[in-house]
């Protein structure tokens, strides 16, 4: 008798840390365990992972770009940043931007590279990115839709696919 209590005792143990079970109340053996759990190895620990680095950037240093007015060199208005693309490696390539209409209304978004933009003065919300195009050749440019192939503008006006070769 006593070395059935053992061993019932010994199996509920191994059962237990193999995951939940169901048990009906007064049963004296264990569920049979399937062939994965009777030969499973103990999980090893896992070593804590290392910190993440930190960088701190100053306040005046850094500031978003979604949502910030674009103005061309003659000071009009070409629209507001509403995306940034990046490539498979992630990096940035081009900002989609919201142009023309009015409150949204009439406005479509085109494509324009990153590196037409110029960031001179980002100290708050109320300033403004410079577009090195003018009003006509963004005009000029297709509309960009999620899903399709992109056309980006650059800033010696051209437009051509990108080429990717990784």
């Amino acid at each position: 008798m006593r070395a059935r209590i053992l061993l019932t005792l010994a199996t509920a143990a191994i059962v237990s840390l193999s995951g939940p079970h169901s048990w009906a109340e007064g049963e004296t053996t264990a569920p049979q365990l399937s062939k994965q759990q009777e030969t499973a190895p103990a999980a090893a620990p896992k070593e804590p992972a290392p910190p993440a680095s930190v960088t701190i950037i100053g306040a005046s240093e850094a500031h978003g770009v979604l949502g910030r007015d674009v103005l061309s060199p003659a000071d009009e208005n070409m629209g507001r940043i509403v995306d940034v693309i990046v490539d498979r490696l992630g990096t940035v390539r081009a900002a989609v931007i919201d142009f023309g209409g009015f409150l949204g209304v009439g406005s479509r978004k085109i494509v324009v590279d990153w590196n037409a933009l110029h960031f001179g003065r980002v100290a708050n919300k109320s300033d403004s990115i410079t577009l090195d195009l003018t009003k006509e050749q963004v005009m000029a440019a297709p509309e960009y839709k999620e899903g399709t192939p992109m056309v980006v503008l650059g800033a010696a006006g051209s437009l051509e696919p990108w080429q990717f070769d990784h």
